[in-house]
């Protein structure tokens, strides 16, 4: 990388990330100097040499060049996780369209090193004949205190400071005499935040590790022979819910860390991290440890000191875990990789998976994705043999799959039956009851304020353009309403009659968890009802609470969202019903048959995956849709094919490359105008490279805090060209002098604008 000047910044702790200076790179220096390498620099009135990490380098002045000083030194072998850090960070400015300083913020997510907590023990500094002693002389005197704290010294010649003063009721007066007297010694000594729910540090047991079976021996074996011969691959594991990807993880993250090496493991949702937590606490023990974002700033701070220092193996958290700095890592685990929720939905819009293939190769780390139901791109790749494809198509337990009903609504309604419930469903839940055993209900919920359906045939209103449901957009004022849509702009009247069948039944769905559980609770007072969404689990707990409830089997029924349907393993669960599976699978996102199919299939797997036999219902206006046929015979294979015919004949990805540019503004008209200056621009640029411009359009948010946002899309089979487009499309934000921050990129986004 080579260019005449850098941009340093003198100190990455985060509340001094926000400026950088700007230095020469002398000529004696060409050549030496990327990003992340640490220099030596003249800073503030004195010239003090100073450390700074580069950030930048560049060919474009930003000062008078007489005003500008010279970088003085390399500072060799001071290759570190923070500079590790900033070439990611570099990487993700480059790729995702986003600046340098939003990018480090990612990759440092400890906004400040906090200090440690300062802890404190007595220890008792004579024998066990003298302790008798002073305990009976102090008994003698009547001196309570003092005689209470040797006889429990005398049991334990070491405790903790605040079980003395506290439990023991003695006070530092007390202690302090008994430290003159030389009988005992208080030393201080720092502790780190403990971020484990106690029922999993101070209750784990270790327990060894289940024999493998013969396929995931073979994963394992093939995986480390690459290892150990140099290979650092990429590899996807696609095993069916309950096959032992688990197993798999543990087992290659044990091979890794006799090696010298150390962990991330990725998981989707923080719903997630309590059952994974107590699986590898009792396997690894206090090599452990998590980081997410329900952490207070003091245990984040400690968990990133620690894993800096090497003094944890494994770190377990969602997106945000992949940054933890690792001087040693081996492997990187990203479980449930088809999440959305990998994908990060502000500035910069970075994808885990892509993100955790650069620090890979720039660690020399393998990456090791895991999936029941992967997503198209990354099962796309593995068809192309860009990633190597592993398979388990046998339940770890040797349990079958469940057995899969369909339950058609439109028949539910034709029968006079307008419950929520299908009646085959009621009537297995009233079973699951008799027989003590657990059901699970979901209610799919996303994509719920979008399309319109007809509740008689099923129809679905949709653009005759792109293939995406219409959304209904409601004018409160004139109280008219029309349908949009997000991806081209077409627009057309809302419809009270379905144009299919006629029938008046169109219109969107209103139920919620909270509905759900009320109706539960008055058609089955006997049943103890749990429910679990983003109102009971706002608490820093909620989770694990709600979770090891249901585990305990303190409930029958677990109602819920999305978050009860991934990775949980509840051996009295033989039952799942899917409300609404329609929901999202007409969701305004191309995307929206894949996220119901993996949705679908993953709420199915959580039946039957112990000894007892599952059944699962699934509720569908369109019984005959190939997402709900293909989740109903959990075929995945089936699915990926016909998904991507629809993939290639739209041009959507992986079949081609999607960037998203958002427009924002506080005037509506200049923000119409930026979007159509920018869309006009784009397709002049690089005209003959075929690139295909969509929009531009109103978002399905228009406005948001009194900001306009208006929205067009890119297509184009070669990812670099669209990198090619952001560049120029940003060079034109700075040439006419627009706020930098008034268009944001998006590649491949995992949600609609």
């Amino acid at each position: 990388m080579t260019g005449r000047f850098a941009n340093i910044i003198v100190d990455i702790s985060h509340e001094k990330v926000d400026h950088t200076f700007q230095y020469k790179i002398p000529d004696t220096l060409q050549g030496k100097i990327e990003v992340g390498t640490a220099v030596t620099i003249p800073f503030g009135m004195g010239n003090k040499l100073i450390k700074g990490y580069v950030m930048e380098i560049t060919d474009k002045a930003e000062y008078d060049l007489e005003k500008l000083k010279s970088i003085d030194s390399v500072i060799e072998g001071a290759v570190t996780a923070e500079s590790d850090a900033l070439r990611l960070a570099w990487w993700i400015k480059k790729n995702y369209g986003a600046t340098m300083i939003s990018a480090l913020k990612t990759v440092l997510p400890v906004k400040q090193k906090l200090k440690q907590v300062v802890k404190k023990n007595i220890y008792c500094l004579v024998d066990a004949d003298t302790v008798r002693r002073n305990e009976q002389e102090f008994e003698r005197k009547h001196q309570k205190a003092k005689a209470r704290l040797m006889h429990e010294l005398g049991n334990q010649p070491i405790l903790p400071y605040t079980l003395v003063t506290g439990k023991l009721n003695v006070s530092a007066q007390t202690i302090n005499a008994l430290v003159k007297a030389g009988l005992i010694k208080v030393e201080a000594y720092d502790s780190y935040r403990n971020p484990m729910p106690k029922n999993i540090s101070e209750g784990w047991q270790k327990k060894g590790k289940r024999e493998l079976s013969k396929d995931q021996l073979s994963i394992v074996n093939k995986i480390m022979e690459d290892y150990i011969g140099g290979v650092r691959g990429t590899y996807l594991i696609h095993g069916v819910t309950g096959s032992g990807k688990t197993e798999v993880y543990m087992e290659l993250i044990e091979c890794v860390i006799r090696l010298g090496k150390q962990a991330i493991v990725l998981i989707p949702e923080i719903a997630l991290t309590y059952q994974t937590l107590i699986r590898f606490y009792q396997r690894f023990g206090e090599r452990v440890s998590v980081m997410n974002s329900k952490l207070s700033s003091g245990e984040r701070s400690d968990q990133y000191e620690r894993a800096r220092r090497g003094e944890i193996d494994i770190i377990i958290g969602p997106r945000s875990a992949l940054f933890t700095p690792f001087g040693r890592l081996g492997l990187v685990i990203i479980d449930e990789e088809h999440e959305s929720s990998y994908k990060s939905e502000s500035m910069p819009k970075y994808h885990a998976r892509e993100v955790a293939g650069e620090l890979c190769r720039m660690k020399q780390a393998s990456l090791v994705l895991g999936s029941a139901t992967p997503s198209v791109e990354s099962y796309a790749r593995a068809k192309r043999g860009e990633v190597t494809l592993f398979e388990l198509n046998e339940r770890l337990a040797g349990g079958a799959l469940p057995h899969v009903y369909v339950e058609d609504l439109r028949a539910e309604l034709k029968g006079g039956n307008r419950s929520i419930f299908s009646r085959r469903l009621y009537t297995l839940i009233e079973d699951r009851l008799k027989k003590g055993e657990q059901t699970m209900l979901f209610l799919n919920r996303r994509g719920y304020a979008g399309f319109v359906s007809c509740r008689s045939c099923g129809h679905v209103m949709k653009c005759p353009h792109c293939d995406v449901s219409l959304s209904e957009h409601t004018d409160r004022y004139r109280k008219t309403s029309r349908l949009v849509c997000h991806y081209c702009g077409y627009e057309t009247p809302n419809v009270t009659l379905c144009p299919k069948c006629g029938s008046k039944y169109i219109l969107g769905f209103r139920a919620g968890t909270q509905q759900i559980e009320e109706l539960l609770k008055k058609e089955f007072p006997n049943a103890r009802v749990l429910r679990m969404d983003a109102d009971t689990t706002r608490t820093k707990d909620g989770y694990e609470k709600i979770l090891s409830a249901f585990a305990n089997e303190e409930a029958d029924i677990l109602v819920g969202t999305q978050m009860i349907v991934k990775g949980h393993d509840f051996a009295k669960v033989t039952l799942v019903g899917i409300l609404a599976a329609d929901m999202s699978l007409h969701a305004n996102d191309f995307r929206a048959g894949e996220r119901t199919f993996q949705l679908l299939t993953q709420a199915a797997g959580r039946a039957g995956r112990g000894a007892l036999a599952g059944e699962v219902v699934i509720q569908t206006y369109q019984p005959e849709h190939y997402t709900i046929v293909h989740a109903s015979n959990q075929d995945y294979k089936g699915f990926f094919e016909e998904e991507m015919s629809y993939r290639d004949l739209m041009m959507y990805p992986p079949a081609a490359n999607l960037m998203a540019v958002l427009v924002l503004a506080n005037d509506e008209l200049t923000g119409a105008e930026h979007a159509n200056a920018l869309a006009d621009y784009a397709r002049s640029f690089h005209a003959e490279k075929k690139t295909a411009v969509i929009g531009p359009s109103s978002a399905s948010v228009g406005k948001i805090n009194d900001i306009y946002r208006f929205i067009f899309y890119i297509k184009h089979s070669d990812y670099n060209v669209l990198v090619e487009m952001k560049d120029a499309l940003e060079g034109l934000i700075t040439d006419r002098q627009w706020n930098s921050d008034s268009v944001q990129f998006d590649f491949n986004p995992m949600s609609g604008y």
